[in-house]
């Protein structure tokens, strides 16, 4: 029998506002730590300096090492109205256009010049899919942003008083993504040492976080969305560490997409639009490192997926109750949710 459409309003749920961490917890691994297991369905509390418990030596760490841009760019148009600007990737092969979210949106038309505050200017070139636009900077890209750009927090944070270093992890190396892999914000230099010490292996991959980190679910039903492409990158000695490993442990969602993006596909870098929804049969990753997602997101799908495959014989609604079950204990708790909150591990 055929299973029925899931709704993307089967995957909703209540969150009051005050829930929503305004900045992140000092030190960073004094953030909170709910312990799920799919199995059971057992839920333990602790802090994430203790993830160590959870881990056995062999265990491999997968951790998204790209680095977030001063990708937010506050400007004027010619008439003096202010615009801001969200450049979320470059358009091969022409790296001096990139895609971007652009506001006003209606009031940039193509054409349309933006002086940065730097006294940089980009200019609007043509509409693209997703509501998005391709801009040339005037000059080199990333001196620009280094320049006039601020980091992109997202919208729900309005809290600005956390430093920028802060809304990136501490193994950050390419530059790339317009929002942070916020899984790996929890670790400290001395966690991973202690973890290392403790036989627990690290190795990276490279997500390069786009678009869809600031889009809902579209459509009624969860197979209406498309989810827009990023570029990734696994090195070889990744890919051979994941097969030699006791038990895969993916630093949140993103590394969760690079790695079953390149079991199937045999490929090592390119641009994935993996698309994670239950029934999901994954072939890498045997744990998961994550943070509380926003409700209708294609990350609470993934994340729910990943418990589905733990649970022998679960319908995604069953997996779907598991997983917002944890949810309301972490919320009981006084747990902190989203980008600066608290975190899972999922076993």
């Amino acid at each position: 029998m055929s299973q029925p459409r899931l709704r993307v309003d089967d995957f909703d749920y209540s969150l009051s506002p005050d829930a929503i961490a305004q900045v992140p917890a000092e030190p960073r691994d004094a953030s909170r730590l709910l312990v799920l297991d799919r199995s059971s369905g057992g839920i333990e509390h602790a802090r994430f300096a203790d993830v160590g418990r959870w881990l056995d030596p062999g265990d491999l760490l997968v951790v998204n090492d790209s680095r977030v841009i001063p990708a937010r760019l506050r400007g004027v148009r010619r008439n003096g109205g202010a615009a801001e600007i969200l450049v979320l990737r470059p358009l091969e092969p022409d790296r001096e256009r990139w895609e971007a979210l652009v506001r006003p949106s209606r009031r940039l038309a193509v054409g349309d010049v933006v002086t940065l505050r730097s006294g940089d200017r980009l200019e609007v070139r043509e509409r693209l899919g997703d509501g998005t636009r391709a801009v040339r900077f005037v000059g080199d890209p990333h001196a620009i942003m280094d320049a006039a750009g601020e980091v992109p927090l997202p919208p729900y944070i309005t809290d600005r008083s956390a430093p920028p270093d802060r809304y990136q992890t501490v193994y950050a190396r390419p530059p790339g993504s317009a929002a942070a892999p916020t899984a790996g914000l929890h670790f400290t230099p001395g966690l991973l040492h202690s973890l290392d010490a403790g036989g627990i292996r690290r190795a990276s991959v490279t997500l390069h976080v786009g678009l869809d980190t600031f889009r809902p679910l579209e459509g009624e039903f969860i197979d209406e969305h498309r989810i827009h492409r990023e570029w990734y990158e696994i090195p070889g000695a990744t890919r051979m560490a994941v097969r030699d490993a006791r038990r895969v442990v993916a630093v949140g969602t993103t590394t969760v997409r690079v790695l079953e993006t390149a079991a199937r596909l045999g490929a090592d870098s390119g641009w994935t639009d993996l698309y994670v929804t239950p029934a999901h049969r994954f072939r890498s990753v045997d744990a998961l490192i994550t943070n509380f997602h926003l409700p209708r997101s294609s990350l609470l799908l993934l994340v729910t997926a990943f418990v589905q495959s733990g649970m022998s014989g679960a319908t995604p609604f069953e997996a779907r109750d598991a997983l917002l079950s944890a949810y309301r204990a972490a919320l009981d708790e006084g747990y902190r949710f989203f980008s600066f909150g608290d975190a899972m591990l999922i076993v």
